[in-house]
């Protein structure tokens, strides 16, 4: 006797052949998930061997940079070359940036794979959400996102490990060449697996201008990493800023639009909460870029301890976002506000326990702030797509991505900025460690308090009233 699946069940989300697909997309997910967390306690063992401690923070600038680029872009390339030999061409690119930053034999090699990768990565990520689209019936999507935020939760717990084990044996070299095996193996398993000519929908359009803007101004953010003295960092600094503003200025009158519209004006919902996630997310970076260094500076610990200490930000986030999922009006605006308010919390209680090397302290921050995001991320996003319609949800659950990322490309940047204003182009010494753990949090202080003015009036808008859930990746947290 056959029986048949109920519908949006786990055996109806692999029946009907799926269950490749399915798992693909989920190694695809892995990818982009688990590399920034590898990458980052794996980082000061990269710093001793090939030296640029100052450009530790275009590791993740460059990455997440590169993210923003390919993702972006996606849907026009699903368009044009087909789902299969897109996400194929794109994991090719991933495993080359990886193989460079193995076998780089100085630090402007590493970078540039580094941005390989942001791209592979983000490519990926982005053909990973068309093939959910293209190739799962709308009842087996909540299972699919849910299965997405669960590769999320394994990352937060096996890619500190990955990677310290790897530093710990002094071979991080070889966790490059083990990511770059599996871009390899997504790329096989994608033209085999995934639709050669099928076609994803959505507007064929990218809004290059825009994404330009983008580019300019974190690298000018960027170039304030290696200015060398405080006021041309200052400038430059600036000027990345003034970059960013002129993007928001000019894609409230471009025909393709990277944002919805409203979304320069701080008046607005979409505005106000797009300001609110950059900020935060800004302000937050320095210590998922800089905290594994100190701690094994000055806490003593070893890479593999160091990465679990600055992943307990990620493990709050998802499991703070799950527990309050489900709260009812009024509860939402209170969390987005509640969110705000921890990122200052956190940021000060880094610039008071950093400089000492306090892995309590450490871990407290990274606590924190993981619930501050958790609390308020999904909220905030609810509430901004509940004011858009028609084809403006669409642009706006991708504006969300793209300004999440964004921010954590320039926050990374300013943070690498201010660590080697204070000393630590000439290498991770003590004395510059406890300076660097002071200011990369003071000096955003005042960033994070406009988050929270930003979240503050979010959190006083019209509550969305019933908007459909929103799916999001990684426990309705992560930024890639």
């Amino acid at each position: 006797m056959t029986t048949t699946a109920v519908s949006g069940s786990w055996p109806d989300v692999l029946g009907e052949g799926r269950a490749p697909r399915f798992v693909l997309i989920c190694l695809g997910v892995w990818l982009a998930a688990a590399d920034s967390l590898v990458a980052t306690t794996i980082m000061p063992s990269v710093g001793r061997a090939l030296g640029g401690f100052e450009y530790f923070g275009w590791a993740t600038a460059g990455f997440l940079l590169g993210s923003v680029l390919a993702g972006a872009s996606s849907g026009l390339l699903a368009q044009r070359f087909g789902l299969g030999r897109a996400t194929a061409a794109a994991a090719v690119v991933y495993a080359l940036g990886c193989a460079l930053s193995a076998a780089g034999p100085d630090i402007w090699t590493f970078l540039i794979g580094r941005l390989l990768q942001g791209v592979g990565g983000g490519w990926v990520m982005g053909f990973c959400s068309v093939a959910i689209g293209l190739l799962f019936p709308d009842r087996t999507l909540p299972r699919v996102y849910a299965a997405v935020s669960a590769v999320w939760g394994v990352a937060a717990l096996l890619g500190p490990m990955i990677g310290g084990v790897f530093a710990d044996l002094g071979i991080w070299r070889w966790v490059f060449w083990f990511f770059a095996i599996q871009g390899v193996a997504v790329g096989l398993a994608a033209i085999v697996m995934l639709p050669a000519s099928e076609e994803g929908g959505g507007d064929p359009r990218v809004a290059w201008a825009q994404l330009g803007l983008v580019a300019l101004g974190v690298g000018a953010i960027g170039l304030a990493d290696i200015a060398g003295r405080f006021s041309a960092s200052a400038v430059l600094t600036l000027v990345g800023v003034i970059l960013l503003i002129a993007m928001v200025w000019y894609d409230e009158r471009a025909l393709v639009r990277l944002l919805p519209a409203g979304s320069g004006k701080l008046g607005s919902v979409a505005g106000i909460g797009f300001a609110a996630m950059f900020l935060v997310t800004a302000a937050s970076m320095g210590y998922s870029v800089y905290g594994p260094a100190i701690l094994q500076t000055l806490g003593g610990l070893t890479a593999l301890q160091a990465g679990y200490a600055v992943a307990s930000e990620s493990v709050a986030w998802t499991l703070t976002a799950l527990l309050v999922a489900q709260l009812p009006e009024p509860w939402p605006g209170r969390m987005i506000r509640l969110g705000g308010f921890l990122g200052v919390v956190a940021m000060v209680l880094g610039a008071l326990t950093f400089p000492s090397g306090s892995v309590v302290g450490a871990v407290a921050t990274g606590l924190t702030l993981g619930c501050g995001f958790g609390v308020s991320y999904s909220f905030m996003s609810q509430r901004i797509l509940s004011t858009l319609s028609g084809a403006e949800r669409g642009t706006g659950a991708a504006a969300m991505t793209t300004i999440r990322l964004t921010g954590s490309a320039a926050g990374a940047a300013m943070s690498a900025a201010v660590a080697n204003l204070v000393g630590v182009t000439a290498g991770m010494t003590p004395r510059a460690a406890s300076a660097a753990g002071f200011w990369v949090f003071a000096s955003v202080i005042p960033i994070a308090l406009l988050g929270f003015w930003a979240a503050w009036r979010l959190g006083a808008g019209q509550d969305p009233g019933g908007s459909p859930e929103v799916p999001t990746v990684g426990g309705a947290a992560h930024p890639i």
